[in-house]
Protein backbone atom coordinates (compact mmCIF):
# COMPACT_ATOMS: atom_id res chain seq x y z
CA UNK A 1 0.00 0.00 0.00
CA UNK A 2 2.85 1.92 0.50
CA UNK A 3 4.94 1.97 -2.38
CA UNK A 4 1.08 2.73 -4.47
CA UNK A 5 0.86 5.95 -2.47
CA UNK A 6 4.53 7.04 -3.29
CA UNK A 7 4.01 6.57 -6.78
CA UNK A 8 3.80 10.16 -8.93
CA UNK A 9 0.31 10.96 -9.32
CA UNK A 10 0.83 11.68 -13.01
CA UNK A 11 2.51 7.94 -13.54
CA UNK A 12 0.07 5.82 -15.78
CA UNK A 13 0.63 1.70 -15.57
CA UNK A 14 2.60 0.18 -18.53
CA UNK A 15 0.61 -2.32 -20.64
CA UNK A 16 1.13 -5.79 -19.75
CA UNK A 17 1.81 -6.52 -23.59
CA UNK A 18 4.35 -9.20 -24.29
CA UNK A 19 6.79 -7.91 -27.00
CA UNK A 20 6.92 -11.65 -28.30
CA UNK A 21 4.07 -11.57 -30.43
CA UNK A 22 4.61 -15.29 -31.27
CA UNK A 23 6.63 -17.75 -30.28
CA UNK A 24 7.52 -21.09 -32.58
CA UNK A 25 10.11 -23.46 -30.33
CA UNK A 26 13.05 -20.97 -30.25
CA UNK A 27 11.75 -18.50 -32.69
CA UNK A 28 10.64 -15.48 -31.26
CA UNK A 29 8.12 -13.07 -33.66
CA UNK A 30 8.34 -9.48 -32.03
CA UNK A 31 5.83 -7.40 -32.21
CA UNK A 32 9.40 -4.85 -33.42
CA UNK A 33 9.49 -7.01 -36.44
CA UNK A 34 5.46 -7.52 -37.24
CA UNK A 35 6.20 -3.92 -37.51
CA UNK A 36 8.19 -3.93 -40.24
CA UNK A 37 6.61 -6.48 -42.01
CA UNK A 38 3.29 -5.13 -42.18
CA UNK A 39 4.28 -1.47 -42.69
CA UNK A 40 5.99 -2.91 -45.59
CA UNK A 41 3.12 -5.18 -47.13
CA UNK A 42 0.41 -2.30 -46.66
CA UNK A 43 2.35 0.22 -47.88
CA UNK A 44 3.01 -1.82 -50.79
CA UNK A 45 -0.83 -2.17 -51.34
CA UNK A 46 -1.76 1.51 -50.90
CA UNK A 47 0.96 2.07 -53.49
CA UNK A 48 -0.57 -0.14 -55.70
CA UNK A 49 -3.64 1.90 -55.55
CA UNK A 50 -1.65 5.23 -56.24
CA UNK A 51 -0.21 4.52 -59.45
CA UNK A 52 -3.60 2.73 -60.42
CA UNK A 53 -5.44 6.14 -59.93
CA UNK A 54 -4.80 7.93 -63.07
CA UNK A 55 -6.19 11.27 -61.91
CA UNK A 56 -3.95 11.94 -59.68
CA UNK A 57 -0.98 11.64 -62.17
CA UNK A 58 0.12 14.25 -65.01
CA UNK A 59 -1.66 13.85 -68.41
CA UNK A 60 -3.49 10.69 -66.57
CA UNK A 61 -0.28 8.71 -67.05
CA UNK A 62 1.27 7.44 -64.23
CA UNK A 63 5.16 6.88 -63.90
CA UNK A 64 5.37 3.65 -63.11
CA UNK A 65 2.88 0.46 -62.74
CA UNK A 66 1.65 -2.05 -60.09
CA UNK A 67 3.95 -4.83 -61.32
CA UNK A 68 6.84 -2.20 -61.14
CA UNK A 69 5.94 -1.92 -57.54
CA UNK A 70 5.50 -5.62 -57.10
CA UNK A 71 9.12 -6.19 -58.13
CA UNK A 72 10.43 -3.22 -56.18
CA UNK A 73 9.27 -4.66 -52.31
CA UNK A 74 12.26 -7.14 -52.50
CA UNK A 75 14.49 -4.17 -53.09
CA UNK A 76 12.53 -1.78 -50.19
CA UNK A 77 12.52 -4.70 -47.59
CA UNK A 78 16.41 -5.12 -48.30
CA UNK A 79 17.38 -1.36 -48.33
CA UNK A 80 15.35 -0.50 -45.11
CA UNK A 81 17.11 -3.79 -43.14
CA UNK A 82 20.07 -3.56 -44.13
CA UNK A 83 20.73 0.32 -44.32
CA UNK A 84 18.57 0.59 -41.34
CA UNK A 85 21.37 -1.84 -39.05
CA UNK A 86 24.30 -0.03 -40.87
CA UNK A 87 23.11 3.66 -40.26
CA UNK A 88 22.55 2.57 -36.37
CA UNK A 89 26.15 1.21 -36.13
CA UNK A 90 27.57 3.71 -38.08
CA UNK A 91 25.81 6.55 -36.31
CA UNK A 92 24.82 5.68 -33.10
CA UNK A 93 27.13 2.31 -31.69
CA UNK A 94 30.40 1.75 -33.56
CA UNK A 95 32.40 0.92 -30.50
CA UNK A 96 30.71 -1.81 -29.33
CA UNK A 97 30.40 -3.36 -33.12
CA UNK A 98 33.97 -3.03 -33.86
CA UNK A 99 34.79 -4.78 -30.73
CA UNK A 100 32.10 -7.72 -31.38
CA UNK A 101 31.26 -7.65 -35.01
CA UNK A 102 29.25 -10.77 -34.84
CA UNK A 103 26.93 -8.52 -33.02
CA UNK A 104 26.43 -6.79 -36.26
CA UNK A 105 23.99 -10.10 -36.86
CA UNK A 106 22.09 -10.19 -34.59
CA UNK A 107 19.39 -7.64 -35.41
CA UNK A 108 16.68 -9.79 -33.46
CA UNK A 109 18.39 -7.87 -30.54
CA UNK A 110 17.47 -4.49 -31.78
CA UNK A 111 18.97 -1.18 -32.76
CA UNK A 112 18.14 -0.25 -36.31
CA UNK A 113 18.67 3.76 -37.46
CA UNK A 114 15.46 5.13 -39.56
CA UNK A 115 18.06 7.44 -41.11
CA UNK A 116 19.91 4.55 -42.03
CA UNK A 117 17.18 2.60 -43.43
CA UNK A 118 16.07 6.25 -45.40
CA UNK A 119 19.28 6.19 -46.93
CA UNK A 120 19.30 2.39 -47.46
CA UNK A 121 15.97 2.74 -49.43
CA UNK A 122 16.86 5.15 -51.58
CA UNK A 123 20.17 3.70 -52.51
CA UNK A 124 17.49 0.65 -53.67
CA UNK A 125 15.32 3.15 -55.74
CA UNK A 126 18.06 5.23 -57.50
CA UNK A 127 19.01 1.68 -58.46
CA UNK A 128 15.73 0.41 -59.71
CA UNK A 129 14.62 3.19 -61.34
CA UNK A 130 17.37 3.06 -63.22
CA UNK A 131 17.15 -0.56 -64.08
CA UNK A 132 13.35 -0.13 -65.17
CA UNK A 133 13.83 3.17 -66.80
CA UNK A 134 10.98 4.64 -64.12
CA UNK A 135 11.21 8.44 -63.83
CA UNK A 136 13.61 8.19 -60.10
CA UNK A 137 11.49 11.16 -58.43
CA UNK A 138 8.22 9.71 -59.72
CA UNK A 139 9.26 6.58 -57.92
CA UNK A 140 10.77 8.36 -54.94
CA UNK A 141 7.09 10.40 -54.45
CA UNK A 142 5.20 6.68 -54.77
CA UNK A 143 7.32 5.53 -51.70
CA UNK A 144 7.23 8.88 -49.71
CA UNK A 145 3.63 8.35 -49.65
CA UNK A 146 3.29 5.14 -48.34
CA UNK A 147 6.32 5.49 -45.79
CA UNK A 148 4.33 7.10 -42.44
CA UNK A 149 2.30 3.38 -42.55
CA UNK A 150 5.20 1.89 -41.68
CA UNK A 151 7.09 4.86 -39.17
CA UNK A 152 3.64 4.40 -37.31
CA UNK A 153 3.41 0.96 -36.68
CA UNK A 154 7.01 0.39 -35.88
CA UNK A 155 6.94 3.49 -33.07
CA UNK A 156 4.32 1.61 -31.90
CA UNK A 157 5.95 -1.41 -31.57
CA UNK A 158 9.41 0.26 -29.77
CA UNK A 159 6.52 1.45 -26.68
CA UNK A 160 5.22 -1.81 -26.68
CA UNK A 161 8.86 -3.05 -26.25
CA UNK A 162 9.37 -0.37 -23.55
CA UNK A 163 12.46 1.33 -25.43
CA UNK A 164 13.37 4.42 -26.96
CA UNK A 165 11.38 5.87 -23.86
CA UNK A 166 11.21 9.87 -23.27
CA UNK A 167 12.67 12.35 -20.62
CA UNK A 168 11.24 12.60 -17.26
CA UNK A 169 8.05 14.27 -16.56
CA UNK A 170 4.94 15.04 -14.57
CA UNK A 171 2.47 14.89 -17.25
CA UNK A 172 -0.73 13.25 -16.33
CA UNK A 173 -0.09 11.14 -19.69
CA UNK A 174 3.43 9.59 -18.38
CA UNK A 175 4.47 6.24 -17.81
CA UNK A 176 6.81 4.34 -15.91
CA UNK A 177 8.25 2.12 -17.97
CA UNK A 178 9.50 -1.45 -17.23
CA UNK A 179 13.38 -0.54 -17.96
CA UNK A 180 13.33 2.94 -17.28
CA UNK A 181 13.69 2.91 -14.12
CA UNK A 182 10.88 4.36 -11.62
CA UNK A 183 10.62 7.86 -12.55
CA UNK A 184 7.18 8.80 -14.82
CA UNK A 185 8.53 9.16 -18.68
CA UNK A 186 7.40 10.57 -21.96
CA UNK A 187 5.63 8.48 -23.95
CA UNK A 188 8.06 9.57 -26.80
CA UNK A 189 7.38 6.87 -28.62
CA UNK A 190 3.68 7.43 -29.50
CA UNK A 191 4.17 11.25 -30.25
CA UNK A 192 6.45 9.52 -32.77
CA UNK A 193 3.81 6.92 -33.59
CA UNK A 194 1.02 10.21 -33.91
CA UNK A 195 3.28 13.23 -35.64
CA UNK A 196 5.77 10.55 -37.87
CA UNK A 197 3.03 8.03 -38.79
CA UNK A 198 -0.49 9.30 -38.49
CA UNK A 199 0.10 12.89 -38.90
CA UNK A 200 2.25 12.73 -41.89
CA UNK A 201 0.55 10.40 -43.58
CA UNK A 202 -2.51 12.63 -44.04
CA UNK A 203 -0.20 15.29 -44.85
CA UNK A 204 1.24 13.73 -47.60
CA UNK A 205 -2.67 11.91 -48.53
CA UNK A 206 -3.92 15.78 -49.08
CA UNK A 207 -0.79 16.74 -51.17
CA UNK A 208 -1.32 13.27 -53.01
CA UNK A 209 -5.23 13.41 -53.63
CA UNK A 210 -6.26 17.16 -53.22
CA UNK A 211 -3.14 18.95 -54.00
CA UNK A 212 -2.58 16.38 -57.12
CA UNK A 213 1.07 16.70 -56.12
CA UNK A 214 2.48 13.76 -57.94
CA UNK A 215 1.69 15.47 -60.65
CA UNK A 216 5.03 17.54 -59.99
CA UNK A 217 7.97 14.73 -59.17
CA UNK A 218 9.74 15.78 -56.39
CA UNK A 219 7.28 17.41 -54.25
CA UNK A 220 5.43 14.68 -52.49
CA UNK A 221 9.48 12.97 -51.66
CA UNK A 222 10.54 16.69 -50.50
CA UNK A 223 7.36 17.14 -48.41
CA UNK A 224 8.19 13.84 -46.66
CA UNK A 225 11.44 14.30 -45.83
CA UNK A 226 10.86 17.86 -44.87
CA UNK A 227 8.31 16.71 -42.49
CA UNK A 228 9.92 13.92 -40.64
CA UNK A 229 12.83 15.89 -39.99
CA UNK A 230 10.73 18.52 -38.60
CA UNK A 231 8.46 15.65 -36.59
CA UNK A 232 11.80 14.29 -35.29
CA UNK A 233 13.21 17.32 -34.13
CA UNK A 234 10.35 18.49 -32.40
CA UNK A 235 9.99 14.75 -30.64
CA UNK A 236 13.85 14.69 -29.76
CA UNK A 237 13.04 17.27 -27.14
CA UNK A 238 10.89 14.85 -25.16
CA UNK A 239 12.75 11.92 -26.03
CA UNK A 240 15.45 10.50 -23.86
CA UNK A 241 18.80 10.19 -25.55
CA UNK A 242 20.80 6.86 -26.15
CA UNK A 243 22.71 6.31 -22.99
CA UNK A 244 26.25 5.58 -24.63
CA UNK A 245 25.62 8.90 -26.65
CA UNK A 246 23.83 11.16 -24.37
CA UNK A 247 23.37 14.96 -25.25
CA UNK A 248 25.82 16.73 -27.82
CA UNK A 249 25.72 19.92 -26.70
CA UNK A 250 24.03 21.58 -23.55
CA UNK A 251 21.72 19.01 -22.40
CA UNK A 252 19.23 19.47 -25.24
CA UNK A 253 20.97 18.66 -28.66
CA UNK A 254 20.72 14.86 -29.67
CA UNK A 255 22.22 12.92 -32.63
CA UNK A 256 18.69 12.69 -33.74
CA UNK A 257 18.29 16.14 -34.07
CA UNK A 258 21.69 16.44 -35.68
CA UNK A 259 20.49 13.41 -38.30
CA UNK A 260 17.27 15.16 -39.36
CA UNK A 261 18.21 18.83 -39.49
CA UNK A 262 20.03 18.21 -43.24
CA UNK A 263 16.70 15.95 -44.06
CA UNK A 264 14.42 19.40 -43.53
CA UNK A 265 17.18 21.52 -45.75
CA UNK A 266 16.98 18.77 -48.40
CA UNK A 267 13.17 18.68 -48.10
CA UNK A 268 12.63 22.09 -48.71
CA UNK A 269 15.30 22.01 -51.94
CA UNK A 270 13.08 18.88 -53.43
CA UNK A 271 10.00 20.73 -53.25
CA UNK A 272 11.28 24.31 -54.18
CA UNK A 273 13.30 21.97 -57.24
CA UNK A 274 9.82 20.41 -58.27
CA UNK A 275 7.98 23.50 -58.54
CA UNK A 276 10.29 25.54 -60.59
CA UNK A 277 10.94 22.31 -62.68
CA UNK A 278 6.81 22.18 -63.20
CA UNK A 279 6.33 25.93 -63.92
CA UNK A 280 7.40 26.22 -67.03
CA UNK A 281 5.27 23.26 -68.41
CA UNK A 282 2.22 24.58 -66.65
CA UNK A 283 3.02 27.73 -68.07
CA UNK A 284 3.03 26.41 -71.72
Amino acid sequence: MTDYVTMPLAALPFPNIDPVALQMGPIAVHWYGVGYVVGILLGWWYARRLVSNERLWADGKPALTANDLDDFVLWAAIGIVAGGRIGYILFYDLPRYLSNPFDILAVWEGGMSFHGGLLGVTLAMLLFARKRGINTWSLFDTIAAVVPIGLGLVRVANFINSELWGRVTDVPWAFVFPNGGPEPRHPSQLYEAALEGLALFVVLRLLTHRGLKLRMPGFVAGAFVCGYGLSRIVVEFFREPDAHIGYLVGGWLTMGMVLSVPMVVVGVWAMLRARAKTAPATAG
